[in-house]
């Protein structure tokens, strides 16, 4: 770890169950090639990070909103986790002016595969699922639509988003969130961020999907891969929790309108 403060800010998972933990979120090691996208397709902006060491690198932005507007990119980054991000991977972060590391695992994946971070950034431990109860954690351990309505309903999830989106309002520079396999907890992170921006839904789903691309998995492997009906789940599940999406941002996330204006005027062009 380089020059980094790590903050926590919430959670524990139970040792016991820990051993199942990358089952639901993948392999923690090794690089997936990410194939071309077609330039037809809405999410062809390049925005692969190109690290070596660090699987499912890309930024965040670049995606036209349903008012006209586009995402910024270099402000947000999403990744999976960095323990093995190499020496030029770091550089290359710095470069990019990432200050802000918002890790989304529990204590146990951070303890097996400790990040290594970017010179002069901080990183933040946001726990989704470590508060949730042993028999919920249990259940969420295969991943699929259980794991993603669980990001809406485990205590402590809303909190662990919400900072994340937080961080990107407050942060002067660049905010990188991930996961382990940066495809879950992370995918709906990103999910959140477009949708709250004002991304269409077809595309948010088409970018939550890239990784399958940039992990070279099939949506029908959970070890790997994502399917649109996790994410379905997600949106499902925070509509039956909170009568619709933008509640669940105003009571589940506790996103003021002031904070909600601020994400806008930060990242929309």
């Amino acid at each position: 770890m380089i020059g980094a403060v790590v903050v926590r800010r919430s959670v524990r998972v139970p040792v016991a169950l820990a051993a199942g933990l990358t089952v639901a979120f993948g392999p923690v090691a090794g690089v997936a090639l990410a194939d071309p996208v077609s330039v037809t397709d809405p999410v062809a902006f390049d925005r692969a990070l190109n690290l070596q060491g660090v699987q499912n690198g890309r930024d965040a932005g670049g995606y036209r909103t349903t008012d006209g507007h586009w995402v910024r990119t270099g402000l947000v980054y999403r990744t999976g986790q960095l323990n093995n991000a190499t020496p030029a991977d770091l550089a290359v972060l710095a470069d990019r002016q990432v200050r802000v590391v918002d890790d989304l695992r529990t204590v146990y994946e951070r303890t097996i595969a400790a990040d290594r971070l970017p010179a002069a950034a901080v990183a933040n431990w946001n726990d989704v699922i470590g508060q949730a109860p042993p028999q919920t954690l249990v259940t969420t351990l295969t991943g699929g639509n259980d794991l993603y309505r669980a990001f809406i309903t485990a205590p402590g999830a809303n909190e662990a988003f919400a900072s994340v989106l937080r961080d990107i309002i407050d942060t002067d520079g660049a905010v990188l969130f991930h996961c382990t396999a940066g495809k879950d907890r992370t995918g709906w992170t990103s999910a959140v961020l477009l949708t709250i921006l004002g991304v269409d839904r077809d595309t948010v789903t088409q970018d939550y999907l890239l990784s399958n691309q940039y992990r070279n998995a099939s949506p029908n492997d959970p070890l790997n891969g994502v399917s649109a009906a996790w994410l379905d789940a997600a949106f499902d599940q925070a509509n039956q929790s909170y009568g619709s999406f933008d509640n669940y941002v105003r009571a589940g996330l506790k996103l003021s309108a002031t904070d909600v204006a601020a994400l806008k005027a930060k990242l929309l062009a």
